[in-house]
């Protein structure tokens, strides 16, 4: 017998954010995350060094689901940053970095943690309460009607995914399809309440992106020899559909720990057979045009139902399950005993189609908001990071039918709301002493924390060593290329700030991101006919904007308020 071993005192680390290691690591990461900000963020790899599959890319959830991490302070922050984009799909870099920028700026005050974490909330009331007023200057209302806002929103997102590799031409035409996968997820008829419907993403890797393209209805994957056994398909009205969720194999369940006692003058293989049989005499007579099996069809009834002319496609998958369910109108059926003629369905057409090096079956549906958008890419790894882009973006499109709202992008949001706290704490200090207990002192730190951290963000996004400015009448984000003469006229050297919306011949005077200056008032109440007269506006989330705001400061207090560490070592 083995000798137990004695347990092990529990570990106790007291203010783990004074510990050096702890703020290296912390830098660490903040460091790899700055660096795949934006549309021209750096790629990583992340791979296991025993072997296995390398991962490239430079979004947040495929970042943060491969990096291991140990320390109890960083799997919070990454915890809490997989949470939001598991919720919002978007913005999940954005929250990390404020998160760590806070954290870092916070750090070299000196404050009590109470302190600090009273003002981080209430400045954070004052960006939440702004960004969902009427007079907020970077939150841009989306019109429906025409799709062009919602286009800007869903280039935005593609762009910002260089793992992509697309071109300027592919990423126009992915962004349409995009939208119009979208759009057919929409009821025609919607009265009261909106239900959206599914887009389903069909890979086709080793093919142009521009090959890539959308369905109404679903696409199943077949084999050609199965295509041909099939076709001609033709019928003057609708397909009727029967959808199985059971397997029609033959085999016998799992009886698990008990045990099926047979007559020895019984073929339990033929039995089965012969209820397969019965069943696909029960289709038949109920005139079914296609049968639909999410597992195996046994040889025997595909045959018995191919001579009486149905269709028979069997290993469609779970996922197909729902979605076929939807555009079909059909009960899956979980039993091999009498079929209930309200569990059939029907399509109102049946298509061969060939793409590439695959052969599909299309069902046409009557009236259903499912498509099949057909995604091509180039090799593996692009086509991975293309598809989490386009799933991101049909997310964000969907949240975005919920609020009605798009925030700036390019870094002017953060820059802008930065310039409104510093104005807003400047001029309007008294009500925050009176409800906080604090002084004009502290309240100054904080604020020149907090939206240093905001600026820190923005600034992010150049990654050639340019230099980055905001400019004194909108509070946007600019930036210059490298190497800039010391003597400079800025309109000529600066095009459009980074949302697009504004260009450098106005009369605008800029100061440097990272330079203290005097606290001014952004203009406020963005006017219409300055977003109605730009058709390429960088564009961002709000509600996942919003939230992931939230999630940082939260987030960045909790780890700030953090005393002492206890770890079990056993």
């Amino acid at each position: 017998m083995s000798r137990l071993e004695a347990k092990k005192p529990s570990l106790c680390k007291s203010e783990p954010l004074t510990n050096e290691r702890v703020r290296a690591t912390l830098c660490v990461l903040k460091g790899i995350l700055t660096s795949s900000y934006g549309p021209s963020g750096r790629l990583k790899q992340v791979h296991n060094g025993l072997g296995g599959c390398v991962c490239t890319t430079s979004q947040s959830s495929a970042l943060l689901s491969n990096l291991p991490v140990t320390h109890p302070i960083l799997k919070i922050l990454t915890t809490s940053m997989q949470n939001h984009v598991s919720c919002f799909s978007d913005c999940g870099l954005f929250t990390a970095l404020l998160c760590c920028n806070l954290i870092e700026n916070v750090q070299r005050l000196g404050l009590t943690p109470a302190t600090v974490i009273k003002l981080n909330q209430h400045l954070l009331s004052l960006c939440t309460s702004y960004l969902k007023s009427e007079s907020c200057a970077c939150r841009v209302l989306v019109d429906f009607s025409s799709p062009q806002r919602l286009l800007c929103l869903v280039r935005s997102i593609v762009t910002s995914k260089p793992a992509c590799m697309l071109t300027r031409e592919e990423t126009d035409h992915i962004s349409a399809l995009v939208l119009r996968a979208f759009l057919l997820t929409i009821p025609e008829n919607a009265k009261d309440r909106l239900v959206l419907g599914k887009s389903i993403i069909v890979p086709l890797k080793g093919q142009r992106v521009l090959d890539s393209t959308v369905f109404p209805g679903i696409l199943i994957e077949v084999s050609e020899v199965q295509l041909m056994k099939i076709l001609p398909i033709k019928k003057s009205d609708a397909f009727k559909v029967a959808l199985f969720c059971a397997s029609l194999s033959g085999d016998l369940s799992d009886t698990g720990d008990g045990t099926v006692v047979v007559s020895s003058r019984v073929s339990l293989e033929n039995a089965v057979l012969e209820q397969l049989l019965n069943l696909g005499r029960q289709l038949v007579s109920d005139r079914v045009d296609l049968v639909m099996c999410q597992k195996v069809i046994h040889p025997s009834l595909k045959q018995f139902l191919s001579v009486h002319r149905v269709i028979a496609v069997d290993r469609v998958g779970a996922a197909l399950m729902e979605p076929l369910s939807k555009v079909t109108g059909t009960q899956p059926i979980g039993s091999l005993g009498s079929i209930s003629p309200s569990s059939y369905g029907s399509v109102k057409d049946l298509c061969p189609a060939k793409f590439g090096f695959k052969h599909f079956l299309h069902l046409i549906p009557n009236e259903a908001t499912i498509c099949s958008l057909l995604l091509c890419n180039r090799n593996d790894t692009a086509w991975d990071e293309l598809k989490l882009t386009c799933q991101t973006a049909l997310h964000v499109l969907q949240l975005t039918i919920k609020e009605p709202y798009v925030l700036l992008g390019g870094g002017c949001t953060e820059t802008h709301l930065a310039a409104y706290i510093r104005h807003k704490t400047c001029n309007e200090p008294e009500s925050i002493f009176k409800d906080d207990g604090c002084t004009q002192t502290e309240l100054q730190l904080i604020t020149e924390a907090f939206c240093s951290a905001l600026e820190s963000v923005a600034g992010s996004l150049e990654h050639d060593g340019g230099e980055v400015l905001t400019d004194m009448k909108y509070g946007h984000f600019w930036s210059a290329q490298a190497e800039s003469p010391s003597v400079v006229h800025w309109p000529d050297l600066l095009s459009r700030c980074g949302c697009g919306l504004y260009n450098s011949q106005e009369e605008l005077h800029w100061s440097f991101l990272k330079t203290t200056r005097h606290p001014f008032a952004p203009q406020t109440c963005l006017p219409h006919e300055a977003t109605g007269s730009t058709n390429n506006l960088t564009l961002d989330c709000f509600t996942a904007k919003l939230s992931g705001l939230q999630v940082a400061v939260e987030t960045a207090n909790l780890i700030l308020d953090l005393s002492y560490i206890i770890e079990d070592k056993n």
